[in-house]
């Protein structure tokens, strides 16, 4: 079986109405296991404090929504629909380790972008420079229906 690995720089699970919750990470590993289903996983090794948030997710059997940053900061964010399907609890740190799928229809940072300028009322030479500066950045972004 082949696969690719790629480091996990940034993640935030999106919860309802587009809010999110910023996971600190001390480590992360994303792989794409190259399979007929287009899984992939995602570890996350974070906080010990974030333990019962994704152990009641886990025991829900919950679907989540994750935005991450693979590789290099500056990349674009990519959106995962995944489960958790192992949990560890270390003495300082947990691991989550999750399975999921790439949402593309989802990932168009540049779209996620301009709709969120557009709903600021933004126009013209005011959007077009704004939008600019803001690909350069790359500010965070919330996703609307995350469905």
């Amino acid at each position: 079986m082949l696969v690719k690995t790629f480091k996990l720089i940034a993640m935030d699970v999106v919860e309802e109405a587009g809010k999110s919750v910023e996971i600190p990470l001390e480590d992360g590993l994303i792989i794409n296991k190259e399979n007929e289903k287009a899984t992939w996983l995602l570890e996350a090794y974070t906080e010990l404090s974030l333990y019962d948030y994704f152990k009641n997710i886990q025991e829900q059997s919950r679907e989540l929504i994750v935005e991450v940053v693979i590789t290099k900061p500056d990349n674009d964010p990519a959106y995962f629909q995944t489960k958790v399907v192992v949990l560890n609890k270390f003495e300082k740190n947990i691991s989550v380790l999750m399975e999921g799928r790439l949402r593309r229809n989802k990932s168009d940072y540049s779209e996620l972008l301009l709709d969120t300028l557009l709903e600021k009322g933004l126009d013209g030479p005011a959007l077009l420079s704004e939008f600019k500066e803001k690909m350069k950045s790359k500010p965070k972004l919330k996703m609307k229906n995350p469905k």
